[in-house]
């Protein structure tokens, strides 16, 4: 047996994303960072702070305002041989970069024959209640995952933040990374060594026998928190984190609903065809006969996202509101 001891520390999301970026850059020059006020700035929220005192302006690029014109730099890179980092600095913004990520980078390996590849990552940011209002403040990470040739990830720790994004950066083909712009003060452990978390591997991040949460992203803390809430009455929640909407891990989840017998879905996406309709899907087609009741969802409200604070938070779910939907369901109104 091993004596060898993993030293984990505690440490930010937002410092794990940067401890990934600096340890890959390290470990290999043709990675590089791209997007706007990635370098002095490191980003508005501070996230690449440093890097480019390290690895210098060669690597860590500051781009005009052209999210098209950049994330199109980043495909050709790609596809001659450099492995960037498309940093957008708000998820809303992918709509500028569809063209590029649909209609080449998701495409080019499959036209080619398999003789072209595209091993760049798009780093951006979801969800709502920062007071950021309608076009700072959605989740649009179903509209990636509904594209052939693109995989999708969505860490809710920061331990799962590091893993995903250095397995991300080494992968051959595009990957776009959905980071929660409210999680990147969120304190987790993460070892010190390098690690990595293959894609398309679900995490029971607790276990439980009377109800299943399948949550994504900030939605696994909302689920983990009316988790709490329900111990307190009796009821026991398993939480299952896909941790990657593409490729998705369906046997975990539905393992996990076939043992609960119930289910619901979260993600701070829409709700109107978005993430919790594929998975309530998913767990319809495969657990249908091991249910007591119909799969529910919860997501944002099919409204944009308001500046107002009140109503911005009454636009997502909560632990308080998946506590009183599960003790309906439990059949402990």
């Amino acid at each position: 047996m091993s004596t060898h001891e993993v030293v984990t520390r505690e440490i930010t999301f937002a410092e794990a994303i940067r401890e990934a970026l600096a340890e890959e850059m390290r470990r290999d020059s043709r990675v590089c960072i791209l997007g706007e006020d990635v370098a002095e700035a490191g980003t508005p929220f501070k996230v690449l702070s440093g890097l480019v005192e390290e690895f210098g302006t060669g690597r860590v690029i500051d781009t005009p305002i052209s999210e098209a014109g950049f994330t199109g730099l980043g495909v050709g890179a790609a596809m001659t041989g450099i492995r960037p980092v498309v940093d957008i600095m708000f998820g809303d913004f992918i709509t500028l970069t569809m063209d590029q990520m649909v209609n080449q980078a998701a495409k080019i390996h499959y036209m080619s024959g398999g003789r072209w590849k595209v091993p760049m990552v798009m780093r951006t940011t979801l969800g709502a209640a920062r007071r950021s209002a309608a076009q700072h403040s959605q989740s649009l990470h179903a509209w990636f995952s509904h594209v052939p040739g693109l995989k999708v990830v969505l860490p809710s720790t920061p331990y799962d933040a590091k893993g995903l994004l250095k397995e991300a950066i080494r992968h051959e083909n595009p990957v776009v990374f959905f980071e929660d712009k409210m999680m990147y003060k969120m304190k987790g452990p993460v070892p010190a060594e390098d690690y990595t978390i293959p894609l398309g591997v679900a995490d029971v991040k607790r276990a439980g026998e009377d109800i299943t949460f399948v949550a994504t992203s900030s939605m696994v803390q909302v689920a983990l928190g009316a988790a709490d809430l329900l111990a307190e009455i009796g009821i026991s929640a398993e939480v299952v984190d896909p941790r990657t909407t593409w490729p998705l891990d369906e046997q975990t989840i539905v393992e996990s609903v076939k043992k609960t017998s119930r289910a619901v879905v979260l993600d701070e996406g829409y709700e109107r065809y978005g993430v919790t309709a594929e998975l309530a899907a998913l767990i319809a087609e495969r657990a249908f006969y091991d249910l007591d009741g119909p799969v529910r969802r919860m997501g944002a409200m099919h409204v944009p996202i308001p500046f107002s604070p009140p109503l911005e938070d009454a636009t997502i779910p909560t632990p308080q509101k998946l506590f009183e939907l599960a003790r309906e369901m439990c059949g402990r109104s």
